[in-house]
């Protein structure tokens, strides 16, 4: 199984190969793992650049769909040229670069398969600009808590927040969530202000995906809207515990690197 991975805004691939070496350790060798820069040079993400040196880099600097589309053009050149790869694991970033490509697929090719058979999303949710310029209707409560929950990321990942508090900073904005949340229990009419009741049909992630998030992350909600997108016969959440990071600890690392595998047998047999 070959995976690429794709790295948060203001990281690299280096820094995304750091954070996922624990439990891509406990793989088996058949799981190889092609680490990509994004295309543009970027300030480092908050915080980063008190454990990672530069180079960093994003996929988009600003949210207009133009960059966004810009990023997906990047993107299939990449997987002409390199690929094919069995799945893509991303994190932050790189999870809306992944899913903001599938969703457009969705709309303009449903009957081609994506380029992919999994996906493994870490910390990362779909931009409200993209779930617009899709029809779907981003209510108040929704646009209000993705610039709330923005904001509390910026204050919670910066360096003087790290330097303060250690891994205690981490909170989601309306408190710390009930740790492994079922995806199950989520009422469908109410995601956090977005209803996938009334959400167009064919926009579904139709393979197998992960979805890690933490309790503790600001972002959390993100996450949790973004495993909705997912097949509920192809869907595994896991909450990690922690924030918006990828934490190291050897029972999370099992998980991740046991749903990995998951994914990667279900993408064989979807």
């Amino acid at each position: 199984m070959r995976f690429l991975c794709l790295h948060g805004k203001g990281t690299s691939a280096a820094i995304f190969k750091s954070q996922t070496t624990s439990f891509r350790a406990k793989l088996p060798p058949t799981f190889t793992f092609d680490f990509v820069d994004g295309f543009l040079s970027s300030k480092p993400a908050a915080g980063i650049d008190l454990f990672y040196p530069p180079p960093y880099y994003s996929f988009w600097e600003t949210l207009a769909i133009s960059d966004v589309l810009t990023a997906h053009t990047w993107l299939r050149d990449l997987l002409a040229r390199d690929g094919p790869y069995d799945g893509v694991m991303c994190f932050s970033q790189g999870c809306s670069l992944i899913a903001s490509f599938c969703l457009y697929h969705q709309e303009q090719t449903p009957e081609k398969p994506l380029p992919f058979k999994c996906a493994i999303f870490i910390c990362g949710g779909v931009p409200m600009q993209v779930l617009e310029d899709l029809g779907v209707d981003v209510t108040r409560e929704a646009w209000d808590m993705n610039t709330k929950s923005s904001k509390a990321l910026a204050e919670q990942a910066s360096a003087e927040s790290i330097l303060k508090s250690g891994l205690s900073r981490w909170t989601n904005v309306d408190g710390v969530l009930p740790a492994n949340l079922d995806a199950g229990s989520i009422d469908p009419k109410n995601v956090f202000g977005l209803n996938f009741t009334k959400m167009p049909p064919h926009l579904k992630i139709k393979i197998p995906t992960v979805h890690v998030y933490g309790n503790k992350d600001p972002r959390c909600a993100a996450s949790l809207q973004l495993s909705m997108f997912g097949d509920e016969r192809l869907r595994k959440l896991y909450d990690h515990g922690g924030g918006h990071d990828v934490p190291r600890k050897t029972d999370v690392s099992e998980k991740i690197a046991e749903l990995v595998e998951w994914s990667a047998t279900a993408g064989k047999v979807g």
